[in-house]
């Protein structure tokens, strides 16, 4: 896959910013509804999806820095607001490598605070956060306490389909094809004794690491 090339850096910068203020604060009654609620890197081109056979790199140097930044300013600014509801809570950055523009903050209240517990695999090697290893911000990364998980992708053996779920019977077969070519690669697999939905294998591919952070 071909990687563009980012311009308009100034621009982008501009629109870092707009997106980090138009996140600062949480809606309370929203929040106490819902139970939960997060902020993703909402910024084009990083959350945009590419309808080509190329893709944009992954924010570096100064946009990554204001980036993160960023997610520093929200988790904090949340902090105080969830302080002010004097009951337990989850907040967290989800903070992604290499695949930097998939992260995010993360909140949850009440009877969904155990939510997110489960949502990363820990890895059989643990590793030690080193701040360098995100390049920038280093000063602030060393005031959070950093938890490392396994970022992976997500399949299951119902992902093949049926030829009726599709256009033609080709797009069935390069489907299937594709489907086999990829558990070619490493994975792991958990196998259910009682099927869940047509659900009776679930493959995880890894993708990298995340870093789960709090203050």
């Amino acid at each position: 896959m071909k990687v563009k090339k980012i311009r308009g850096h100034k621009r982008i910068w501009n629109d870092i910013e707009r997106w980090k203020k138009a996140n600062l604060y949480l809606d309370i009654e929203k929040l106490k509804h819902s139970e939960r609620d997060y902020v993703k890197i909402w910024i084009h081109p990083f959350s945009s999806i590419s309808l080509t056979n190329s893709q944009y790199p992954e924010p570096k140097g100064e946009t990554k820095k204001r980036i993160l930044n960023g997610l520093f300013d929200i988790y904090e600014c949340w902090e105080k607001q969830l302080n002010q509801l004097n009951k337990p809570y989850y907040l967290k950055i989800w903070l992604y490598t290499p695949r930097f523009s998939k992260s995010q903050v993360v909140c949850s209240i009440t009877n969904s605070i155990n939510l997110y517990k489960n949502t990363f695999s820990i890895p059989e090697n643990v590793k030690t956060f080193k701040p360098n290893s995100v390049g920038v911000a280093e000063s602030r990364i060393k005031n959070y306490k950093w938890e490392h998980r396994v970022d992976e992708e997500f399949l299951d053996n119902t992902e093949i389909g049926q030829p009726e779920d599709f256009k033609t019977v080709n797009d069935y077969y390069e489907n299937k094809k594709w489907f086999e070519a990829k558990l070619k690669k490493s994975h792991r697999k958990t196998e259910y004794k009682k099927p869940i939905a047509n659900i009776t294998e679930f493959y995880a591919f890894k993708l990298g690491d995340v870093w789960l952070g709090e203050k």
